[in-house]
């Protein structure tokens, strides 16, 4: 049997026939249509070999042949670039091409890894897509996959286009801010080690944006991110980060507002990360200040918070705890 079938091209063609396509589909002159389909076909071959057919597996020496050919011929670059020209199955099948082989490995290597490492603005046109909204999913599926490869988490935390995620995460589009914000969280919970160091470095510019989504005006995005923080801090890997977040006075009036916030959700959430400000054994001056200037009206207050939640029985324990180390707080001796 011959490795090829007269119906099937091998890699180098399918890579050829695909490359010629795209340039006459961005050229955006005449034959647009014939090219378009062209495309399809190309891509539906190309996901044949990386993913097999139900009755084949992918063929090994094929899908190394495509990697190949893929990373030489800049292909892969050509794709995602210009995604918003490809018809919505190619769109798909470039997501599930480019997800597959980020997940080729040979040994202990993943040459694509290597291959986008070389070649970040990969990463920052990915992340760029949420920009366009025909786009902006198949965008995030890509970017979180690349995600997983902490050598790619790490180009993009520390790159200036991290930033870029605070405008993303607070889009109009319901759809792309809530992908936007799943990338987002992602990104900041996924490699510990690497977060931590990167928040220790970044503390200041990044909870300088941090704050303006807890003020955001977009009920989804402040609760996500009040949740999120609450997730960060709690980690025990961040805990340089927690100590610095909960020293700040300003940081815990902010939580006491949203304890105060019409929505139940927020207040709950909000809860979560003032709790960590009042159980700390290592409270600043200015902390202990504020807690003993507001003791009755916080005892009062968290005495009666969230009365309805009966069934939760955690959160009345923390609850109680809080209120007794409020209760316990002693003015220090002059």
């Amino acid at each position: 049997m011959p490795l090829f079938s007269k119906s099937h091209k091998n890699p180098a063609e399918i890579v050829k026939t695909l490359k010629e396509n795209m340039a006459i589909l961005e050229k955006q002159e005449k034959k647009t249509d014939k090219a378009s389909e062209e495309v399809s076909k190309s891509l539906q071959a190309m996901k044949e070999i990386l993913c097999g057919t139900s009755d084949k597996e992918p063929p090994t020496e094929m899908v190394a042949q495509l990697a190949q050919e893929l990373y030489n011929s800049g292909l892969l670059v050509t794709l995602i670039a210009n995604l918003q020209l490809i018809d919505f199955e190619g769109k798909k099948d470039v997501s599930q091409i480019f997800n597959n082989i980020l997940r080729r490995q040979i040994g202990t290597r993943s040459p694509t890894v290597e291959y986008i490492s070389a070649h970040p603005h990969i990463l920052f046109m990915l992340l760029k897509g949420y920009e366009t909204p025909h786009i902006a999913l198949r965008c995030g599926i890509m970017l979180r996959e690349c995600i997983r490869h902490e050598p790619l988490a790490k180009i993009i935390l520390f790159s200036e286009q991290f930033r870029d995620f605070f405008k993303y995460v607070e889009m109009s589009t319901f759809d792309i801010a809530s992908d936007a914000f799943a990338t987002f969280k992602d990104l900041l919970t996924r490699h510990k080690l690497l977060v931590a160091d990167f928040l220790e470095q970044n503390y200041d510019t990044i909870f300088e944006d941090y704050e303006k989504l807890l003020h955001s005006e977009n009920y989804v995005t402040k609760r996500q991110s009040l949740k999120l923080l609450g997730e960060l801090i709690l980690d025990r890997h961040n805990f340089a980060i927690m100590t610095k977040y909960i020293s700040k006075p300003e940081n815990l009036k902010l939580m006491m507002n949203l304890l105060r916030d019409k929505s139940p959700n927020i207040q709950f959430e909000a809860f979560h990360v003032f709790k960590v400000f009042v159980a700390s054994p290592n409270k600043t001056q200015p902390i202990v200040e504020i807690l003993l200037k507001n003791q009755p009206k916080l005892i009062e207050f968290l005495s009666n918070f969230q009365k309805e939640r009966t069934d939760d029985e955690q959160f009345t324990d923390e609850k109680n705890y809080l209120i007794k180390q409020i209760r316990d707080l002693k003015k220090p001796a002059p």
